[in-house]
């Protein structure tokens, strides 16, 4: 369980977060460590290309709220939940325009996206700022994308 410090410092944070303006999100991005540096920092490893993915239907709410959780966490700063760009690009319509295995790829191998898959590259060219690999684990990056579909509607 998190102590009440820690959940006021997490709280603090995502206040500080939907408060912030594109250029400081803009500017927040330029100033953080590149992919390689974070993955130089961090003891878990990715890198395993998904090949499948099952959904469920109906989703599975319990992974629906865990995906919007880590999303505040770990997305909000970069993605809005509606089409706009922000320092990424937004989330509606994703799971209507992506196959699940190529969301769940970006989201746990975007190394291995950004230098073998074209549709990640013409993104990069887009935003023009590399998505960090955030340790996003396959079983969690399964929840966001879960919350992903419950965003685009699906019940």
């Amino acid at each position: 369980m998190f102590s009440k410090t820690t959940f006021l410092i997490a709280l603090l944070t995502l206040g500080f977060l939907a408060c912030t303006s594109k250029k400081e999100a803009d500017t927040a991005a330029k100033n953080s460590p590149s992919p390689t540096e974070l993955n130089t920092n961090q003891n878990e490893v990715h890198g395993t290309e998904v090949k499948s993915i099952e959904l469920t239907n109906p989703l599975n709410k319990e992974w629906v709220t865990a995906g919007k959780g880590i999303y505040e966490t770990k997305c909000l700063a970069c993605h809005k939940l509606t089409d706009e760009k922000l320092v990424g690009p937004g989330w509606a319509g994703v799971t209507k325009k992506r196959e699940p295995v190529w969301i769940i790829n970006m989201i746990t191998n975007v190394e291995m996206m950004l230098e073998k898959d074209e549709e990640a590259q013409k993104l990069l060219e887009q935003c023009l700022v590399r998505m960090p690999n955030q340790n996003v684990t396959e079983e969690d990056s399964r929840k966001i994308l879960e919350f992903m579909r419950s965003n685009d509607g699906e019940k």
